[in-house]
C-alpha cells in the first residue's frame, strides 16, 4: 500500500489512489508497516507509557509556553504538567456548568412567567430566543477576537457578564423588556464557553488525549444545562423565580478569581511543521522539504516524554514565529488579560472568515449534526411546559421541572458513552489501520448517535401525544434517549473539527509580510488553523436555528399536533444521521483547496508554496 500524508491535501498526497485528509496522523509505531515506518523515528516524541509507543501529535516545542511544552525547569519541575492542564480544563468545566444554566433557565416557568408579566406563551419563549440570539452574534465576535488575542480575556470578560447580567435579571422585577434586555447580555456572558472551550481542549492535549476530555467539556456544557429546570422548579416555588438568576450571579463571581489566577492563556502558535500530519510516508519529511523535526530522546515521565539536548528545526522551528525561543512568561505576566497577538490577521477579515465555511460540506455535516438536534431538545423545552401543565396530568413548575430529570441523566449516559467509545473506537480502528490516525474514526459515534436520537424523537411524538393515556413516564425516558443521542452528535462533531481541521499545514504568505528583508520567522503561522472558525459556524447554525424554533414550536403543535410534528422532525433527523459519506466524500474532493478557497473567497493571499493549479487540483 502506498501511504503519503501530507497536510491540508499538498499535492502528491495519496493514500489508496485517495487524497489524505487534514489531520491523517501516524500515531502508533506499528511494526507491520512497511520498512520506513518500524521502529521509533528520533526526531519525533513519544508518549511510551504505553505497550506501544504512541507519537505526540501535535509535536511539542521546547517554547516554555507552549501549553504542550514538555520544558523542565530548573528546580527539575515540568512547566506544563499534564496535572495543570487538567486543573485548567477542570475551572473551564466548572464555569462552563454555571455558564450553560442559562439557556434553559426559564425552562420550567414558562406558564409563571406568562402569567407574571402577562405575555403569551410565544412572547415567553423569546425570553429564551433572543438568549440564544445574543449567544449566536456575540460568538462570531468573540471567535475573531480570540484569533488575534487569544481566549483568556473573553473568559473573564464572559464570566464578569454572567455575573452582572444575571443580577440585572434578578432585580428586573415586572419589567418585561430589561429581563428581555438581561437574557441577550446573558447570551453574549455565555458565548465565549460555547464557542472556545472546545478549541481550548485542542489546545491543552495531544490527540491521543482529548477523546475523554473532550466529553468531558461537553458535559459541562450540555449536562448542567439538563439539570438545571429540574432545580429552577423548586427555587421558583419556594423563593421565587428571581433567585435563580441571583444564585447564578454568586456561583458564577466564586468562579471569577479561579479564572483569573488559574487559567492562563492557552492559545499558542504552533508551527505547522510540529503536525504530524504534515509528514510524509513516516520518512520524517514535511511536505515541504524547508523543514525538519528536530531530535529527541524518550522518557517516562508520567505527564509527556522529555527532550535532551534538544535541536531547533531548521528554517525557524522551536524558534516559530518569534525568531528566537522566548523566556516562560512570568506568573504576575500571565494574569493579564492579553499577552500579545496570535495573528497579525485583520480583524474584520476574521470575523467574515466562518461564513464561507458553511459551504464546506464536512463543516456544513458538523453543523447539522450537531445543531439541529440541539434545536429540537430547545424545541422540546419551550413546549413541555405547555404539554405537561395543562390537562390532563396539571403539573405545576416543581413536576414540570423534574421532568428534566430524565433528560440529565440521558446527558450523563450519553457522555459516558462517547467518552469511552470516542478513545476506544479510535485505538481501535488505529491498530487497524496499521498505526495511522484519520479524523473520520470519530465518526462512528455518530451511528449510536442516529439510534437514540431517532428514537427519542419518534417516541416522544408518539407517547406526549397522550399523556392521559401514556402519562409522563414515557415521555420524559424518549427525551433523555433524544438528549443521549444529541450529545453523542456533539462530541463526535467537536472531536473531527479539533482533529480535521486544527491546522492547514502551512502558513499563509502575505506579501507585505515578505517585503523589506523579512523572513519565514515573520509570517502569521495561525491563519491556517480552521477549527476555530468551523466551532464558530456550530455556534452560529445552532443558536440561530433554535432562536426560530421558539418562535414557531407552539403554533406547528396547535396547527399539525404534537405527533405529526415530530414524526417530521424525526424524519429530518434520520436523513442527517445518514449523510457521514456524504461529508467524506465531499471533504475528500475539497480537501486540497478548503483554506485557499475560503481565503481566496475573501481576497486572502494564497497558502505558500501551492500554485493556483495546485489549489484547484
Amino acid at each position: 500500500m502506498s501511504l503519503v500524508c501530507e497536510a491540508n491535501g499538498v499535492p502528491g498526497a495519496k493514500k489508496n489512489g485517495l487524497m489524505c485528509l487534514p489531520g491523517t496522523a501516524f500515531v502508533l509505531d506499528d511494526t507491520s508497516r512497511p520498512t520506513p515506518f518500524q521502529g521509533t523515528d528520533a526526531r519525533l516524541k513519544y508518549d511510551t507509557r504505553g505497550a506501544i509507543p504512541i507519537i505526540l501529535v501535535p509535536q511539542p516545542s521546547d517554547d516554555p509556553n507552549d501549553p504542550l511544552s514538555d520544558v523542565r525547569m530548573a528546580d527539575g519541575r515540568s512547566n506544563w504538567p499534564l496535572w495543570k492542564r487538567d486543573v485548567i480544563l477542570a475551572i473551564l468545566s466548572a464555569i462552563s456548568v454555571i455558564a450553560s444554566t442559562l439557556s434553559p433557565l426559564l425552562a420550567a416557568n414558562t406558564v409563571t412567567l406568562s402569567l407574571y408579566f402577562g405575555r403569551d406563551f410565544t412572547q415567553t419563549a423569546l425570553l429564551t430566543g433572543y438568549h440564544l440570539c445574543g449567544v449566536g452574534v456575540a460568538g462570531l465576535i468573540f471567535v475573531a477576537s480570540a484569533r488575534i488575542w487569544g481566549k483568556r480575556h473573553l473568559y473573564l470578560l464572559g464570566t464578569a457578564l454572567i455575573v452582572i447580567s444575571s443580577a440585572w435579571g434578578g432585580a428586573a422585577g415586572t419589567n418585561y423588556a430589561s429581563l428581555l434586555w438581561a437574557r441577550v447580555v446573558q447570551g453574549v456572558g455565555l458565548a465565549p464557553f460555547e464557542a472556545l472551550v472546545n478549541a481550548s481542549v485542542g489546545d491543552l492535549y495531544y490527540v491521543h488525549e482529548r477523546g475523554t476530555r473532550m466529553a468531558l467539556s461537553n458535559l459541562a456544557l450540555f449536562g448542567g444545562a439538563f439539570f438545571t429546570p429540574v432545580l429552577v422548579g423548586k427555587i421558583t416555588q419556594t423563593i421565587g423565580w428571581q433567585w435563580s438568576f441571583n444564585l447564578v450571579a454568586i456561583f458564577a463571581g466564586a468562579l471569577l478569581p479561579l479564572i483569573f489566577f488559574f487559567v492562563p492563556e492557552t492559545a499558542y502558535n504552533r508551527p505547522s511543521n510540529r503536525y504530524v500530519d504534515a509528514l510524509d510516508g513516516g520518512n520524517g519529511h514535511h511536505a515541504n522539504e524547508r523543514y525538519q523535526l528536530p531530535k529527541t530522546s524518550h522518557s517516562n515521565d508520567d505527564s509527556t516524554p522529555k527532550t535532551s539536548n534538544p535541536a531547533s528545526l531548521e528554517n525557524h522551528d522551536d524558534e516559530g514565529p518569534y525568531g528566537t525561543t522566548p523566556p516562560k512568561t512570568t506568573f504576575a505576566r500571565s494574569l493579564l488579560p492579553f499577552n500579545g497577538r496570535k495573528s497579525n490577521a485583520s480583524f474584520f477579515r476574521l470575523l467574515l472568515r466562518p461564513f464561507p465555511l458553511f459551504f464546506h460540506p464536512a463543516v456544513l455535516w458538523a453543523c447539522l449534526i450537531q445543531g439541529t438536534l440541539i434545536g429540537w431538545t430547545v424545541m422540546i423545552g419551550v413546549v413541555l411546559a405547555a404539554i405537561f401543565l395543562g390537562p390532563p396530568l396539571w403539573f405545576n413548575e416543581v413536576e414540570t421541572g423534574y421532568m428534566y430529570t430524565g433528560p440529565f441523566v440521558g446527558a450523563i449516559l450519553g457522555f459516558l458513552v462517547s467518552g469511552l467509545l470516542a478513545d476506544w473506537s479510535a485505538k481501535f480502528l488505529i491498530k487497524r489501520n496499521k498505526g495511522v490516525y484519520e479524523p473520520e474514526f470519530r465518526i462512528v459515534l455518530v451511528v449510536v448517535q442516529l439510534v437514540l436520537g431517532c428514537v427519542g424523537l419518534y417516541g416522544f411524538g408518539a407517547t406526549a401525544e397522550d399523556v392521559g393515556r401514556y402519562g409522563w413516564f414515557l415521555p420524559d425516558m424518549f427525551f433523555a434517549f433524544e438528549v443521549g443521542g444529541m450529545v453523542l452528535g456533539a462530541v463526535a462533531s467537536a472531536l473531527y473539527i479539533v482533529d480535521a481541521h486544527r491546522t492547514s499545514g502551512v502558513p499563509l504568505v502575505f506579501p507585505s509580510q515578505l517585503d523589506d528583508g523579512k523572513s519565514m520567522a515573520d509570517l502569521d503561522w495561525n491563519t491556517g488553523d480552521i477549527a476555530v472558525e468551523a466551532f464558530t459556524c456550530l455556534l452560529v447554525f445552532k443558536n440561530i436555528f433554535s432562536f426560530g424554533l421558539t418562535w414557531g414550536a407552539y403554533d406547528w403543535l396547535v396547527e399539525a399536533g404534537i405527533s405529526k410534528t415530530f414524526y417530521i422532525i424525526a424524519s429530518i433527523q434520520v436523513k442527517q444521521g445518514c449523510g457521514p459519506d456524504d461529508a467524506i466524500i465531499g471533504h475528500r474532493e475539497t480537501s486540497k483547496s478548503a483554506s485557499a478557497d475560503l481565503d481566496r473567497t475573501l481576497g486572502w493571499p494564497r497558502p505558500c508554496g501551492l500554485t493556483r493549479q495546485e489549489e484547484t487540483g
